[in-house]
């Protein structure tokens, strides 16, 4: 379990530039060959979590948990039998919004807009290290849980739409038409083309 400690804007943020630059420094305690993972340490927040390749499929979810490099949970474990079984090399773990919790009733209140800054820069990382990215909408109803989700996705969109990102989704959407949360699909799914704008309209 991850219950956060406090108010993300109470930290000293580490920027995705400093943190891209530690991932890709030597690490005692996982493959950074294998994987990139931005912070390189478990704090209360997380830009990136994944693997390198040359196609990776970029998964959005809400926000991170407990995850770590060789040490996926059980969505992770979901999202990398899906990006394989749909012919990706790798997979790259990103969220609408970068604090950890693993509740997300335990998310603050409001939007701190200096970690969603260093989250779009991170996005925008993810996003150039592919050619045509393929973007997974994978958030769930859990979108639900704090205003400032939508705006979020909406600033992503934006960045996407310089780098030509394509956006997909994978099993039913919800009833409110949500794309469904990387658990409980058949390890053979599909990933089918999501239209994120047209989603956000409703929101």
């Amino acid at each position: 379990m991850h219950i956060p400690k406090g108010n993300t804007a109470e930290l000293e943020l580490v920027t995705f530039r400093q943190a891209l630059e530690a991932a890709n420094t030597p690490n005692p305690h996982y493959d950074v060959e294998k994987w990139l993972y931005a912070p390189n340490f478990y704090s209360e927040y997380r830009y990136i979590l994944g693997t390198r390749g040359e196609k990776p499929l970029i998964c959005i979810g809400i926000n991170p948990s407990t995850a770590e490099p060789d040490n996926l949970d059980n969505t992770l474990k979901s999202v990398e039998r899906i990006a394989l079984g749909n012919g990706f090399d790798s997979f790259l773990m990103f969220n609408v919004y970068a604090q950890r919790a693993t509740d997300p009733d335990t998310m603050e209140k409001t939007c701190n807009a200096a970690l969603h800054r260093e989250n779009l820069e991170a996005f925008r990382y993810v996003l150039s290290i592919s050619r045509g990215p393929a973007v997974w909408a994978a958030w769930g109803a859990i979108i639900e849980k704090r205003d400032y989700l939508a705006d979020c996705v909406r600033d992503m969109v934006r960045v996407g739409q310089t780098q030509g990102a394509r956006w997909y989704c994978a099993g039913a959407v919800t009833k409110k038409g949500h794309p469904h949360h990387p658990l409980y699909l058949r390890k053979d799914e599909k990933l089918k083309p999501f239209d994120v704008e047209a989603y956000l309209r409703d929101r």
